[in-house]
């Protein structure tokens, strides 16, 4: 077998992909440094931990877990349509929102499509559109955000969807309602517009685009949101996506069965009526962002305005550098060079003491 070549046999598109880059784990930088007393901030995470609820749940549902999960989520899946106001037959259910993303692009798009994204945007785009052998478009980005101008401009005869994130990651940039509907009413029926909301409980509540309702007006809109952020259910992996009806059915004969686990779909069931907790998710996100944000202000450094649960600093041409000795000190933070901000680390917003360790090192570092 010494002529065996494995990239040869593989798919054009997946030869040239590169892994995605995960924010680096806590476990791995223990065993890298010896270090004890880490603080992860890169990964977007949701500072509180589980839900009490989810965790009493979880620990009922141990009992069944010799059998096979609900493969069509019937309950998590109704709990939603009531919540959302839609029917249940326009809910797909995914292994978090990545896999809704990419189950999205494996239904629609082939190799002789183009998909839009912008430039900044989440490299999850990119990664699947390369994957299945179509063309990827990166739209230059305007003030770190998406130019929702120049990506309708960019719509040709073989753009077959588009990803917008909104807020996006890792910039988080935020697209009002007015121009995101004046968007939507240029793009033609035959493209497909995915709207990736992961961030969408962050937004203040007056700023909220209607965009469940606008899947009524517009049948070629996908919205997809997430269980990982807001609800504190990211290791669980849980995410969903709201749209026509007729394309949930051509999502689900793609999707793959049990693509969410028994312990993934009763954490988010229970998680959806628990309103303490996300209001206190969104209330430690506010005040984390206002503790990083003084910080920033009064040292000048420059950011980007977030309507995430994190925040993208400019820290320099020497941010990968600034990135590892911050590693060094048991901070983990995100560099964001493979987004094309290299000059910039992004932060998550964790508990007061969390992003006071961040500040701590980086003061004693630059300051």
């Amino acid at each position: 077998m010494t002529n065996f070549d494995a990239k040869s046999l593989a798919n054009v598109g997946v030869r040239n992909l590169s892994p995605y880059q995960a924010g680096k784990p806590i476990e791995e930088l223990e065993r890298e440094l010896g270090l004890t007393d880490i603080v992860k901030l890169a990964s977007n995470e949701n500072p509180l931990g589980l839900s009490k609820q989810v965790t009493a749940a979880l620990q009922d549902t141990l009992a069944g877990l010799a059998r096979y999960p609900d493969a069509n989520g019937f309950y998590l899946k109704s709990k939603l349509a009531e919540k959302l106001g839609v029917n249940i037959n326009q809910i797909t259910l995914g292994n978090g929102s990545n896999d809704v993303l990419e189950l999205l692009a494996r239904t629609f798009v082939n190799e002789h499509h183009e998909v839009l994204f912008s430039q900044h945007a989440f490299v999850v785009y990119p990664l699947v559109t390369q994957a299945i052998g179509a063309k990827g478009i990166a739209v230059p980005a305007k003030n770190y955000g998406h130019d929702l101008d120049a990506m309708a401009a960019a719509i040709t005869d073989k753009t077959r969807m588009i990803f917008i994130a909104n807020p996006n990651n890792p910039t988080g940039t935020f697209l009002t309602t007015a121009d995101l509907e004046s968007f939507l009413a240029k793009v033609p029926a035959q493209v497909l517009v995915v709207l990736d909301e992961a961030y969408y409980e962050y937004v203040p509540a007056a700023e909220r685009a209607p965009s469940v309702e606008w899947v009524q007006r517009y049948p070629n809109l996908i919205v997809s949101r997430t269980f990982s952020k807001a609800y504190g259910l990211a290791g669980l992996r849980a995410g969903y996506a709201v749209t026509h009806a007729d394309i949930a059915d051509l999502m689900n004969r793609v999707r793959q069965p049990f693509n969410m686990n028994s312990l993934s779909l009763k954490a988010a069931e229970v998680v959806l009526d628990d309103a303490d907790y996300l209001a206190q998710s969104i209330a430690v996100n506010q005040a984390g962002m206002a503790q990083l944000i003084e910080f920033c202000e009064q040292f000048n450094f420059v950011y980007i305005p977030s309507y995430g649960n994190f925040l993208t600093i400019e820290v320099g041409a020497d941010a990968a550098d600034i990135y590892q000795q911050l590693l060094h000190k048991g901070v983990i933070v995100r560099p964001v060079a493979g987004y094309e901000l290299p000059n910039h680390l992004r932060v998550s917003i964790g508990l007061e003491h969390e992003n006071q360790v961040f500040i701590d090192a980086l003061k004693s570092m630059l300051l």
